[in-house]
């Protein structure tokens, strides 16, 4: 009778670990980014079909990166979960924290298992508060983890290059174009250093935003409405400081962008 080969505990964890990061690093990265109005998320995706943020509950966004068959597994069971929750008890009770409690707990539950493969998934989970000192973003990884993140974040791809970029432009009160803005800089940037352009009709971009009347505070931004955020942006980047503006760009002729409903 063979021997069986034998692998220890620690280097079985790290194999499995290795095999997750790979997996999510092959997709295209996202970013979550906090403004002055709420929660923004945007990402590059090319389809319109398949998501990669989503509304959980009436203050409870999620974005994924990485096999979107397994992530959106995930989405269906936190959908499931909020809707019980709040039917069984009170729709307050529906929390980004306490989601993200039952992901990390499922997710490490996976990536515990030996009799099946880690899922090769990382999401973030954000609730908007009625301030923004009561905004919630988390970072899940593939292990199952919970990172408690402030400001901006970002997932899959050259996440880490692109957290730094974050890091050092994102800062509090920002309006829904620049952080738009940031968001689709940072995206745009290669591994290499370089920087590539990245058309509107291939970003996917989603808010919470605290300022509508209605209970879900989740809505999509596409179209025009987008088109138009991003040229408020670069039009307001292309004026320097000491630009006076005309008589033309002061006078009732001249339209501003329209904001976000």
């Amino acid at each position: 009778m063979s021997t069986p080969f034998y692998v220890s505990p620690q280097q079985a964890m790290a194999d499995r670990a290795e095999y997750a990061r790979k997996g999510i690093a092959r997709g295209r990265s996202l970013v979550v980014l906090q403004f002055a109005d709420g929660i923004v998320f945007v990402g590059e995706n090319p389809s319109r079909a398949l998501h990669k943020f989503s509304e959980i509950y009436d203050r409870i966004g999620f974005a994924a990166a990485g096999k979107y068959n397994e992530y959106e597994n995930l989405r269906i069971g936190g959908v499931r979960y909020a809707d019980l929750r709040g039917y069984t008890y009170d729709r307050d009770d529906v929390t980004a924290r306490g989601l993200a409690n039952v992901y990390a707990q499922t997710l490490g539950t996976i990536f515990s298992s030996q009799a099946e493969k880690p899922y090769e998934v990382e999401l973030v989970v954000a609730e908007v508060g009625a301030e923004a000192a009561g905004d919630q973003i988390y970072r899940l990884p593939h292990d199952g983890s919970i990172v408690d993140e402030h400001g901006a974040v970002a997932v899959g791809g050259n996440a880490e290059q692109i957290s730094s970029f974050l890091d050092q432009r994102h800062r509090d009160g920002m309006s829904l174009a620049e952080a738009l803005q940031l968001a689709v800089q940072a995206l745009s940037r290669e591994p290499n250093g370089g920087e590539r352009e990245i058309p509107a009709e291939r970003l996917e971009v989603a808010v919470l935003d605290r300022t509508r009347p209605q209970q879900r505070k989740f809505k999509r931004i596409v179209g025009r409405q987008l088109s138009r955020l991003l040229e408020a942006e670069a039009d307001a980047a292309a004026t320097t400081p000491t630009e006076a503006p005309s008589d033309e760009e002061t006078g009732e002729g001249g339209g501003g962008a329209e904001s976000a409903e």
